[in-house]
């Protein structure tokens, strides 16, 4: 799952996709239908990116991430809206060592609100590059030296002649005899 560059502004619903930053902020585009721009003031706005997210966890915090990936897996998923009860037996599934009195009702909410709006973008499927670069496996051979092109040594320009040198070389141009006037 690739959500570099995804984030959460707070006091704004749904998710954003960071295009680009300036030097008071982030220009960010909305992930629904509507594509909203808008430049988040990074003095103002208060802005977390998905990937680094975490939940409140027992003995140590659960990333958003590995949420995300079971709940992808899991078959029932419930709805945003359904009762803390139901979420509640869903988070223990999906985050079985979430801290129960820190992780809120609320807190359910978004990242299922979240989900719903990842779930039907590509990137949910696509893999991390993070992940991709440390499964990378080592070369255990070095590559043989690799030999640069000889670099063709700078000739210097000639010496531009002076102009009675170039009198002397010119070849001597035959004089075209005078017309007579009649």
């Amino acid at each position: 799952m690739n959500l570099l560059g995804i984030v959460a502004v707070s006091g704004k619903p749904g998710l954003w996709k960071a295009l680009a930053q300036n030097k008071t902020g982030y220009i960010l585009e909305s992930l629904d239908a509507l594509k909203t721009k808008m430049v988040a003031n990074i003095s103002t706005a208060k802005i977390a990116a998905l990937n680094e997210i975490t939940l409140f966890g027992e003995d140590e915090d659960i990333k958003l991430v590995d949420v995300f990936e079971r709940m992808k897996n899991s078959a029932n998923v419930p709805d945003a809206k359904a009762d803390g009860k139901k979420l509640r037996d869903f988070f223990r599934e999906v985050a079985p060592y979430h801290d129960e009195e820190k992780v809120y009702a609320s807190d359910m909410k978004k990242v299922l609100n979240w989900y719903s709006i990842l779930k039907e973008l590509p990137l949910f499927t696509e893999a991390d590059p993070a992940a991709a670069v440390a499964e990378e496996p080592v070369a255990t051979e070095e590559p043989a030296a690799v030999t640069e092109p000889a670099k063709p040594v700078a000739k210097k320009a000639p010496a531009k002649p002076s102009k009675e040198a170039d009198a002397e070389k010119a070849p001597a141009k035959a004089k075209k005899p005078a017309a007579k006037k009649a």
